[in-house]
């Protein structure tokens, strides 16, 4: 009785590390989260040395702190930040041979850009570029296709988003107050340029700007084909751009 009860427990066993080798290997999806502000903010409390002199005091000379600080505070030009994480990237539902539904995530921080705020107001012609050649996802064979489909990296390398219109910045922001607004200009993408209109937060932490927002983008807006290949089941025709930015004072 005994030897059968332990072969049926070994049983059980067998079957519930062949249902976890399956869920670790084909199913689970290590696609990162979704941006979020409070997710952007945390990464300007890792322990990095930029980091560490942001929250000792020490960040760029004549930023805002997040205890206080008026309008003229962040009044100036503001670029990317070393501190924190910048990134700019994808994120599309799909389909692959022997892996099942999966979300794809790629990015990049090769980004680059400028915000110009005076009185308060952040200045149309602000804008950011971030070099598509260098998205990453979790598989190389989708980082590699997209140089030549899809995206088309090695023809349009990269996307730029030019704000069209001012956006008016309460005074509680320079004290560290979070806001939500929408940010409307043109987005250049896969050589096209379209009016967008994206929805945003930001919030100034420890003398940084943080900056986090997406956009949904239908493919054949772009003329942006769905990308093929053997593994690739299917491709929704849409997918969302994300990014986060942390910004610094020149």
């Amino acid at each position: 009785m005994n030897r059968k009860l332990l072969t049926i427990a070994g049983g059980v066993a067998a079957v519930a590390v062949a249902a976890f080798a399956v869920w670790f290997f084909f199913i689970r999806s290590d696609a990162p989260e979704a941006v979020s502000l409070e997710g952007a903010v945390d990464t300007l409390r890792t322990p990095t040395s930029a980091g560490q002199a942001a929250a000792s005091g020490t960040a760029t000379p004549g930023a805002p702190s997040a205890s206080g600080g008026a309008e003229k505070g962040i009044d100036g030009t503001w670029t990317v930040a070393s501190a924190g994480e910048t990134f700019v990237g994808y994120r599309v539902k799909e389909e692959l041979a022997q892996v099942g539904a999966t979300t794809a995530v790629g990015r990049t921080s090769d980004v680059r850009g400028t915000v110009t705020i005076a009185g308060g107001v952040v200045q149309p012609g602000s804008s950011f570029t971030a070099n598509l050649q260098t998205l990453k996802s979790d598989r190389s064979q989708r980082d590699n296709a997209l140089r030549r489909q899809a995206l088309e990296t090695d023809v349009f390398p990269n996307a730029t988003f030019t704000l069209g219109d001012a956006v008016t910045l309460p005074s509680a922001f320079a004290g560290g107050e979070p806001l939500s607004t929408s940010l409307r200009g043109k987005l250049e993408l896969h050589g096209v340029t379209r009016d967008v209109e994206i929805p945003v937060e930001a919030k100034v932490e420890n003398g940084f700007i943080v900056v986090v927002g997406s956009l949904e983008i239908q493919f054949a807006d772009y003329n942006i084909a769905q990308p093929r290949a053997a593994i690739v089941l299917s491709v929704e025709d849409r997918g969302v751009m994300e990014f986060q930015l942390v910004l610094q004072k020149q």
